[in-house]
């Protein structure tokens, strides 16, 4: 395969040969180039610079006419496969209904799960990959997708075995995440601890056997799992060499943040109820702190505070959380506009958080999350538009014009 060259960029954004997330007054650092090029070759980038100073020839050239150019979105909190939409519950909250009383009423977690227990791993892969196709589309160029709607052994592993088999199918980064710790399932609606047990007993080691999950998770929240039981799940996923990360402080700050801390966890995620304590415990470890602001959109509950964790110097990171509950959108360059309008941060540092931070975050860095020679040749291409803030700004607009993928254009 010849060379493919990006040529009449405007803006070439996103160019940075670190390995490190961006933390502080850097995340809203973008390095750019000007009306410049962008070479790839096979699936790598090769080369990159100012027009005026291309050199050679190539086998094949794409003119972005002055479009900008950045690294592909990277989601590293997602809930991407799952049976079916839970738009019946959409309606419910417009009514008044908030997250919990819909849980309480045997609606959230549960009616998803009952879905997914019943469609056959087949129809659930192809479902699944009809979203991923979507998300490509829209600029995703590496993903993280949590199982949780299944609360079995059988279905836990049927849906990570759906994980594993879209790795197997796209040359993207995907990563698993077994979250069995999602909710109680009915069968042990009274027995709480007798799931935590289950859990760590029986799901864990055959998760663990079948290499199925990269990392593992629960949901650390009043009415789910607290503070001591995911302490147990976290500590036995790293028996087994499975790292956590972990839904904590979406409702209640009450001690998650420094279990998390403690226990060696990759991220916590969520975080939109903040105390000075959880602050100080994340400015001291070396968590990822992951906000999620379209489920705070979509279900009206507080925006994590990313100014507060930045100015702490905490490694930010933006997520879409898709789900078909609480965030039934992977549409990134929406969760940039999420960010920038109601959590306050600039264009160029939800860029970072959405790239260069999220594959640090899933330890993918080496390979994606900015343009760099010798990266994957995974970028987007904007129409028209003249500025990195224009694809926030815009946010009713699907400003993409191309996704490359591997050197590839997408089709």
């Amino acid at each position: 395969m010849g060379r493919t060259r990006l040529i009449n960029i405007g803006h070439l954004y996103g160019i940075t040969e670190g390995l490190s997330p961006k933390i502080g007054s850097d995340l809203a650092i973008v390095e750019n180039i000007e009306n410049a090029y962008l070479d790839f070759e096979a699936d790598r980038i090769v080369g990159y610079g100012k027009m005026s100073d291309a050199a050679g020839e190539s086998a094949e050239t794409y003119d972005v006419q002055g479009g900008i150019v950045y690294p592909t979105y990277i989601d590293c909190h997602t809930h991407l496969v799952y049976a079916q939409n839970r738009e019946g519950e959409f309606v419910d909250r417009i009514k008044g209904l908030t997250y919990q009383e819909i849980a309480q009423r045997g609606g959230g977690i549960l009616n998803s799960v009952e879905k997914l227990r019943s469609m056959s791993e087949d129809e659930l892969f192809s479902e699944s990959k009809t979203r991923l196709d979507k998300l490509i589309k829209l600029g995703t160029g590496a993903i993280e997708i949590k199982s949780g709607y299944g609360l079995s052994l059988d279905a836990e592993v049927k849906m990570l075995r759906v994980v594993k088999r879209l790795k197997q199918a796209y040359s993207i980064p995907i990563k698993a995440t077994f979250l069995g710790a999602h909710a109680f399932p009915i069968e042990f609606k009274d027995k709480p601890e007798a799931y935590v047990d289950y859990i760590i007993d029986v799901m864990l080691p055959a998760i663990a056997q079948e290499g199925l999950a990269d990392y593992i998770d629960a949901f650390c929240e009043a009415g789910y799992f607290n503070v001591e039981q995911t302490k147990r799940i976290v500590q036995a996923g790293n028996q087994v060499g499975i790292r956590a990360r972990l839904h904590v402080n979406q409702f209640e700050s009450f001690g998650a943040i420094q279990m998390a801390a403690e226990n060696n966890a990759i991220s916590v995620e969520h975080l939109e109820v903040l105390s000075d304590a959880d602050v100080e415990v994340l400015s001291n470890s070396s968590m990822y702190a992951v906000g999620l602001p379209a489920c705070s959109f979509f279900i009206k509950i507080p925006y994590t505070d990313a100014r507060r964790l930045i100015e702490a110097n905490v490694p930010f990171v933006l997520a879409s959380d898709y789900n078909p509950g609480s965030s039934p959108t992977g549409n990134l360059s929406f969760v940039m506009s999420l960010a920038c309008i109601y959590m306050q941060m600039l264009p160029s540092e939800a860029l970072n958080a959405l790239t260069v931070n999220a594959a640090c975050s899933l330890g993918i860095e080496n390979e994606v999350g900015s343009i760099a020679v010798g990266k994957k040749a995974n970028v987007i291409v904007s129409q028209q538009v003249k500025t990195l803030s224009a694809v926030p700004y815009q946010f009713g607009e699907n400003v993409i014009d191309a996704v490359f993928i591997n050197g590839q254009l997408t089709t």
